[in-house]
């Protein structure tokens, strides 16, 4: 089996295929946990909740969260939640894609805490909930196996928080979807996350998910 698996990452040639195959060879089981941030209509909580681990799901966009509630309404392994993450509670404006009016559920997975993301409209939005990550995560008592967060450009601060508070520390494996090379804005922000977890020698954090 480990020699599959070391064949497997020998055959990925980009870090995003790299992310995604050391992805696939984490393997959860019943009473793990594991955590889906920005989980939209949940393809990959599908794949996490098969294996019978207990799987928190986090989607502000309504009209994604709907279909997400819907698939996962049999599933009592599956805790869907119809807020977003950050790094503290409060209330946020969720901007939605610019072409969201033609497919509210395709485009959501365009939309954005950030208003100035280049593809979202700032006068189309909705007033979502937002979680503390890290809170939850303490409040849970217990390791969380896996956490995957694609936050449409707020993953930076959630990390940072985590990082300094040593979050970090009680997560096997960490999954995140960067998006500097879609936002210029956060490429500063996003350099620095990358800097402090090799300051710190963190190894369970990816950042080359996609």
């Amino acid at each position: 089996m480990i020699s599959k698996v070391l064949k497997s990452f020998a055959r990925a040639t980009t870090p995003q295929e790299k992310a995604r195959r050391q992805f696939d060879s984490v393997r959860l089981k019943k009473g793990d946990i594991a955590i889906d941030c920005g989980a939209n209509i949940g393809n990959v909580t599908q794949r996490l909740c098969k294996s019978g681990a207990t799987v928190y799901c986090f989607e502000p966009n309504p009209y994604a969260f709907e279909v997400l509630q819907e698939r996962f309404s049999k599933r009592p392994n599956v805790r869907c939640i119809p807020k977003g993450v950050g790094d503290e509670d409060g209330r946020m404006k969720l901007y939605l894609h610019e072409h969201s009016d033609e497919d509210a559920v395709y485009w959501s997975t365009g939309s954005s805490l950030l208003e100035f993301k280049g593809n979202v409209r700032k006068d189309r939005f909705v007033d979502v909930e937002i979680v503390d990550l890290c809170a939850f995560i303490e409040s849970l008592g217990r390791r969380v196996k896996l956490l995957k967060m694609d936050v449409e450009g707020v993953e930076c601060s959630i990390l940072r928080k985590m990082i300094e508070r040593d979050i970090v520390g009680h997560i096997d494996h960490i999954f995140v979807e960067t998006h500097d090379d879609k936002v210029p804005e956060l490429r500063e922000e996003t350099d620095q996350i990358r800097e402090l977890i090799a300051h710190r020698g963190i190894n369970n954090i990816n950042l080359d998910w996609i």
